[in-house]
């Protein structure tokens, strides 16, 4: 088991602070949801853990295992098994899907060593089936042309190809049909075991409904103001965010 501890987590961009002391403690065998409204500050705590440099840590820590990552580059939290699904994909012309998965595949083996092509082939058919994609998807360019359910299927197969340790979710419904949901959903159950965890950052109920959390976070204004079950989606449903405005007013 991996643990991935928030604490009092505060960061800033451009002078400005988005994270007002966020708490969480995520651990591998679960799937915590963090809801919230725009700007509560979701996909800035999405980016900060993964490492984005144009956010600045100005209070608190992230420790892997009780070891702090906040001096760790990018690539160095991706090898180590922190993975990121991002909200806007980037276009990468050029370079097809196949060849930048085998490349990150490599980056990750140990010094000399490289995934021999046969076992990157399998692994690569297999997954993509998982995901009901064509073989023909990984030979385009890397998300150009792609559709916006065809780039969230290709972030959910780079995550089954790098089989990370910690996955965060950033709006990966965002925009899509609910066939696509479905395949999505479907990538992200396939993961589930002792050794994974994933963080989905979502504004709606849908996506629970096929990804059944384990861990709800209420954020509001920068902080995680309340934590429980599927109980707090329902209220969300019931609700709104009128409750914990309220409270986070008072």
């Amino acid at each position: 088991m991996h643990t991935l501890e928030i604490i009092d987590l505060h960061a800033s961009i451009q002078g400005v602070e988005i994270l007002k002391g966020v708490n969480l403690t995520w651990k591998t065998g679960e799937i915590h949801a963090v809801m919230g409204l725009n700007g509560a500050g979701k996909s800035t705590l999405a980016a900060v853990l993964m490492g984005n440099p144009r956010y600045e840590v100005t209070k608190g820590d992230i420790l892997w295992d009780g070891e702090s990552i906040l001096d760790w580059e990018v690539d160095e939290r991706s090898r180590k098994g922190l993975f990121l699904a991002m909200q806007y994909p980037s276009e990468i012309p050029g370079v097809t899907t196949a060849d930048f998965l085998r490349a990150a595949l490599n980056a990750r083996q140990p010094e000399g060593k490289s995934i021999s092509v046969m076992k990157f082939l399998k692994k690569l058919d297999e997954k993509l089936a998982i995901l009901d994609m064509k073989e023909e998807m990984a030979e385009r360019y890397l998300n150009e042309g792609f559709s916006g359910g065809e780039k969230k299927r290709n972030e959910i197969l780079q995550m089954l190809m790098l089989d990370p340790t910690f996955a965060i979710l950033d709006e990966i419904d965002s925009g899509l049909d609910v066939d696509a949901l479905k395949v999505v959903a479907k990538g992200v159950n396939a993961m589930r075991s002792p050794e994974f965890g994933a963080l989905l950052v979502t504004h709606y109920r849908r996506l629970l409904d096929y990804i059944e959390p384990d861990v709800v976070h209420i954020m509001l204004d920068g902080k995680i103001i309340q934590t429980g079950g599927m109980e707090l989606v329902d209220q969300l449903e019931r609700d709104g965010y009128s409750t914990w405005k309220e409270e986070d007013e008072a």
